[in-house]
């Protein structure tokens, strides 16, 4: 395997066709220094491609790519969509470990970016749909059984009830007990599966859970609403703690106004929706820096090219995959409670572990704010994705049920954590991982190169109504920066004859419009 890249080769360095040719730049007397080149990159880095083939291996590429195709959706979408889903599938049956006191839950949290138009919501269906009609399918067949319990239960409650009345009687008469009678013990209730929750309080997925204990999934068509509702939980409290948890699979009691708390011995839940990009920006500079949005897997591709699809996407394969999947069991312990099987790394996989968290400790340095902390839980994330992949292809019918996480499963989720999930998480979380006054300082370097400006001054600015740079109190700042890296340089100006404010005008360095 390729040894890892630093985090600086996916910087997208400015090209020369983004160079605006301007034919006489303003002279100056004194030399112009070089810019810095960090403010002249785009603000928004290109998204990467996905390197389905690589890491999905041949037939998981293909369907992804029909699927996508038939949904007029980025394979982007469906390829996160089906890592999440499979991951949440497996649940708490498998975790991975690769030593004794490290053990990973498979449990990926997505968020699909993008515009209404570029149809995130189909692509993340092309995955959802199936699974819904696999729920509705397992519910139909518990659903009677169900039915015949509550029947059971009701019958229950009069034998419960009749014979404390002559438990009261034998107490009053001096008599011998009566013995509880079976017809007041109904059974366990049977319980509905639920692969996919929507919409549930924290209370409602605690119970849920209580009796699923191998996991389940929340899929949300928006996120940002569900996000910024955190803080909106019955009581005053907030639900940020409890999906905090959810992500490591760790042990959680679920607190119930007026009822007993519910203990989840392993609470284990994906997360896959969709956000607009406007919206995710507020939640970056708006949300809690508690690590909450550096646990989800960004996606951002480009739009799909509007192309009538050659042929449908296979469902009957994607069903046989997750029914498969669905096979799997929970271990009982010597106690009887069950607990997942977990999943040892052969060797050679802890040796390239090992390498890759070397490299992505490299990576941190140059990564701020949520980069940082995203960057931080790379190899956590990477152990996962590669349990995920393991068990795709025994389920794809590919390979022989994994028994350990062979070097080639690391390798390839590795891989893939390497040249499409830290880019892709460059792209999503720029906004979030670089300090507001450079953000400003790279919006004004775009309106200068929109502008063609050879000159401007601060009046100019501001009559471009940019968000960020509409006030003095920001632009001055980014004025400051620009000047620190050669970009720009003040130009004095004498006083007005009135003894007015001298205006504020600079010139532009011209290696700006000078093509390399």
């Amino acid at each position: 395997m390729r040894p890892f890249a630093p985090l600086s080769a996916y910087s997208d360095e400015p090209s020369a066709s983004s160079a605006h040719e301007v034919p006489e730049p303003v002279p100056f007397k004194a030399a112009w220094l070089d810019p810095e080149a960090r403010f002249l990159r785009p603000e928004l880095p290109k998204p990467p491609v996905i390197p389905l083939e690589d890491v999905l291996g041949a037939r998981w590429a293909q369907w992804i790519r029909q699927a996508a195709q038939s949904k007029a959706a980025p394979p982007d979408y469906v390829a996160v969509a089906l890592l999440s889903v499979a991951g949440a599938l497996i649940g708490n049956t498998r975790w991975a470990s690769p030593w004794d006191g490290w053990a990973e839950p498979p449990v990926i949290w997505a968020m699909a970016i993008g515009s209404p138009s570029m149809n995130k919501s189909p692509g993340l269906d092309a995955v959802l749909t199936p699974l819904k009609e696999m729920e509705r399918a397992a519910r139909a067949k518990v659903e009677t059984g169900l039915s015949e319990w509550r029947g059971k239960a009701e019958i229950a409650k009069l034998a419960e009830q009749t014979w404390k009345e002559a438990v009261k009687s034998a107490l009053k008469a001096d008599e011998a007990m009566p013995a509880r009678p079976d017809a007041a013990c109904p059974g366990p209730e049977p319980v509905l599966p639920r692969f996919a929750l929507t919409d549930a309080t924290v209370e409602k997925i605690g119970v849920i859970l209580a009796g699923q204990p191998r996991g389940a999934m929340l899929a949300r068509d928006e996120l940002s609403g569900w996000l910024m509702g955190m803080t909106r939980y019955s009581g005053g409290g907030s639900d940020r703690p409890f999906w905090l948890e959810a992500y490591g699979g760790r042990g959680y009691s679920v607190e119930r106004m007026g009822r007993d708390p519910v203990y989840i011995d392993r609470l284990t839940l994906g997360v896959l929706g969709g956000i607009q990009p406007d919206k995710l920006k507020t939640l970056l500079f708006k949300s809690d820096d508690d690590g909450l949005l550096a646990r989800f897997l960004p996606v951002w591709p480009e739009a799909a090219p509007i192309k009538r699809p050659d042929t449908g996407s296979d469902d009957g394969f994607l069903q046989s995959a997750f029914e498969r999947l669905l096979s799997l069991d929970m271990h009982d312990d010597e106690t009887g409670i069950k607990r997942p099987w977990f999943v040892q790394f052969s060797e050679d996989a802890r040796c390239l572990l090992d390498e890759f968290r070397q490299t992505a400790r490299g990576w941190e340095p140059g990564a701020e704010g949520l980069l940082l902390s995203f960057a931080g839980k790379l190899p956590g994330l990477t152990i996962r994705l590669s349990l995920i992949l393991a068990y795709l292809d025994w389920a794809g019918g590919e390979t022989e049920m994994p028994r350990e996480i062979s070097q080639v499963h690391f390798g390839r989720a590795a891989h893939f954590v390497e040249t499409y999930v830290l880019p892709m998480a460059r792209r999503a979380y720029a906004d979030g991982s670089t300090p507001k006054a450079e953000r400003a300082a790279r919006r004004l370097v775009s309106i200068i190169q929109e502008q063609r400006w050879q000159s401007f001054t601060t009046r100019d600015v501001f009559r471009m109504e940019r968000a960020g740079l509409s006030a003095k109190a920001d632009l001055d700042p980014a004025l400051g920066l620009l000047e620190d890296a050669h970009i720009i340089r003040a130009i004095p100006e004498p006083a007005k004859p009135q003894g007015g404010r001298p205006a504020r005008q600079f010139g532009v360095n011209p290696a700006l419009w000078v093509s390399k």
